[in-house]
């Protein structure tokens, strides 16, 4: 089964912080829940020239099992920043 990240922008306005529990519990049950955190600051390098600037715009990200993309952007229910109006970007994270 394919893995995907989910991303999480910080431009919703997630007021619940107790939605996040019970949206964890959602994804263990349908078994695809792979881990996943906030993010926080940091810094970019490359090893000559000027770095790209860190971005600000994520806080976020999940890590899940799905059949399918589509199956992945089904696991949003219940995501308190998509709830709350905010952006989450879905990746697919290939396998070598």
């Amino acid at each position: 089964m394919p893995d995907f990240i989910l991303l999480m922008h910080n431009d919703g306005n997630p007021t619940a912080a107790a939605a996040w529990p019970a949206y964890f519990a959602r994804l263990r049950a349908a078994g695809g829940f792979d881990g996943g955190s906030a993010i926080g600051s940091g810094a970019s390098y490359r090893k000559t020239g000027t770095a790209a600037p860190v971005t600000t715009a994520l806080g976020g990200y999940i890590r899940v099992q799905a059949a399918s993309l589509e199956a992945a952007r089904a696991l949003l229910d219940g995501n308190p920043v998509f709830d709350a109006g905010g952006t989450v970007e879905i990746r697919e994270l290939p396998r070598d």
